[in-house]
């Protein structure tokens, strides 16, 4: 039977990564006709097209050792025992020696001495806990985090996400199954501990992520959301520059505002905040907001040289939520952490609950300990994820602990941050291409990241071919009509702005997914939609 075909209407309901799965068949269709001379170029996922292998090396050939030791205990056929704590550095030392030649051995071996020389780990601690959780053999214990891994990880974003200067005192870190599961776990648990309660509002910095524009608004949640929009344009010609103005960021002292969820660097733009917006931000939270709540979303940080999280300016507002997908190649792992500051506002005004609250609050979690009013949001959180009841077999796979704190590790022990420099390069690169496909002259900008671009076609024609061409195109076609056409003549899924909340007539291209040389191409294929549409307004008008 022939494949039902979608109005532009319909298809503008659903979210551009559902609508994706669309664009996807119609461009599979187009290609398998014109397989000879066109290409499926599918740029619609941020998901990159590299890895990280040394981490991932270092991973396997300690996943032997582990086995070793789990046979040093019991060694039957098809079974073995759990790994013993005595001894057990000097034999990883020893079985080091032994595979010399092995992938990842010199990296393991300094990862061992940077625990115990740069953290103060026990030898043997450590290496059991590494070993004991690479064989799976226990749950995670403690439930939040393995103790060795979340010191760990704690160092990896004071670098990666402080800027190697985090503030004072530390973070309490929980390992959680991708940013995605972050997200649902912050939500829920938000509106559990009355933190946030349906009817409230919350602000969000858009565009942004499609779950944060799409998650208020679910009947678990029912939230009123007021956008802080990225609504600055440069001088001239008025290319969106992705920066919040200061009229906008001033909604934040409406006291109604009871949260401020963000990405930064943004997603889809692809632009870090600038340092004044930061500043601007950090200073009315300080002095007007206090009780303000901030959820930064910050897993592109990684890409923006000295970058510098508000969780490291606002420790005791910020939840962080970090997600290892995009810089180390590692979606399918499904690697991510919640961070929040040992002293944070949060466990202030739990506390602060009226006496109703509280009570309902202790009856959620008395199965826990005798004293559930002292449990912190962060224990919380964890409690929260896997429904209270079953908080006993919470927390991430310990296998995949094992691999997060390789990952960290790496970038630890990467004084010159090679692999970092080597990431950004990449993405570089594509934009580069991406606009030499497009024809177009875009001006440098210190704060493009470029793991995406996004793209307004209304500024565009606006600025290239006037205002009564695009009068006319708003008033004849539905913005969603580009991301289709591209679909349907080129092969070339890209996702729609207007789902992210952005612009109506704007593009997101994911510039981590395709080899280098697709995007010009896809530049080429934007360029032909644009001009094609802008010759028949041109006939249409002439004919008039």
């Amino acid at each position: 039977m022939p494949r039902a075909t979608r109005t532009a209407a319909e298809l503008e309901q659903l979210s551009p990564f559902e609508l994706k799965d669309e664009l996807i068949t119609y461009a599979k269709d187009y290609t398998h006709d014109k397989s000879a001379t066109h290409a499926f170029l599918n740029a619609g996922r941020g998901n990159p097209n590299w890895v990280a292998t040394t981490p991932r090396e270092a991973f396997f050939t300690f996943g032997q050792f582990c086995l070793e030791e789990s046979k040093r205990v019991w060694d039957e056929p098809d079974l073995g025992g759990m790994p013993h704590a005595d001894g057990i550095a000097d034999r990883l030392k020893a079985f080091l020696d032994r595979a010399e030649a092995s992938p990842g051995v010199d990296f393991l071996r300094r990862s061992i001495e940077y625990g115990v020389k740069e953290l103060g780990f026990n030898a043997n601690e450590f290496v059991h806990e590494l070993v004991d959780a690479t064989i799976g053999d226990n749950y995670p214990v403690p439930d939040r985090m393995l103790v060795h891994v979340e010191k760990v990880v704690h160092r990896f974003l004071a670098k990666t996400m402080c800027d190697e200067n985090p503030p004072p005192g530390k973070f309490d870190i929980f390992a959680v199954e991708g940013g995605t599961a972050a997200m649902c776990y912050v939500f829920k648990s938000l509106m559990q501990n009355k933190l946030l309660r349906q009817g409230d509002t919350i602000a969000l910095g858009t565009p942004i992520f499609t779950p944060y524009v799409e998650l208020p608004h679910l009947n678990d949640f029912k939230l009123n959301t007021v956008t802080i929009a990225q609504s600055r344009m440069s001088e001239g010609k008025g290319f969106h520059l992705w920066q919040y103005s200061e009229e906008e960021i001033k909604k934040l002292e409406d006291p109604k505002v009871k949260a401020f969820f963000i990405v930064n660097p943004s997603n889809p733009a692809s632009f870090s905040m600038d340092a004044e917006t930061q500043a601007r931000i950090v200073k009315l939270v300080r002095e007007k907001r206090p009780d303000l709540l901030i959820l930064t979303d910050d897993v592109y940080g990684t890409f923006v040289e000295g970058f510098r999280s508000f969780a490291a300016d606002l420790p005791h507002n910020t939840i962080l939520v970090y997600s290892y997908s995009k810089h180390f190649g590692c979606t399918g792992w499904r690697l991510g952490v919640v961070a929040l500051h040992e002293n944070n506002v949060l466990d202030k005004k739990i506390a602060e609950l009226p006496r109703e609250d509280r009570a309902a609050l202790h009856e959620r979690y008395s199965s826990l300990t005798l004293e559930p009013e002292k449990i912190k949001f962060i224990d919380r959180l964890v409690a929260d994820s896997r429904d209270v009841a079953l908080n006993h077999t919470a927390g991430l796979s310990t296998p995949a602990q094992v691999q997060m704190a390789l990952f960290s590790l790496f970038t630890l022990l990467d004084p010159d941050d090679g692999y970092t420099k080597r990431c950004r390069n990449i993405v570089h690169e594509r934009f580069k291409r991406l606009v030499q496909g497009l024809g177009v002259k875009l001006p440098e900008d210190p704060h493009r990241v470029g793991y995406y671009a996004t793209l307004d076609l209304e500024v565009w024609g606006r600025n290239v071919i006037g205002n009564d061409f695009m009068d006319y195109v708003e008033s004849h076609h539905d913005p969603i009509e580009i991301v289709l056409a591209l679909a349907q003549r080129s092969g070339t899924v890209l996702l729609n702005g207007s789902g992210f909340d952005g612009p109506p007539w704007s593009v997101r291209v994911s510039l981590a997914n395709l080899d280098t040389d697709d995007y010009e191409q896809i530049g080429e294929n934007l360029r032909e939609i644009a001009t094609t549409a802008a010759e028949k307004w041109r006939k249409i008008k002439k004919g008039k």
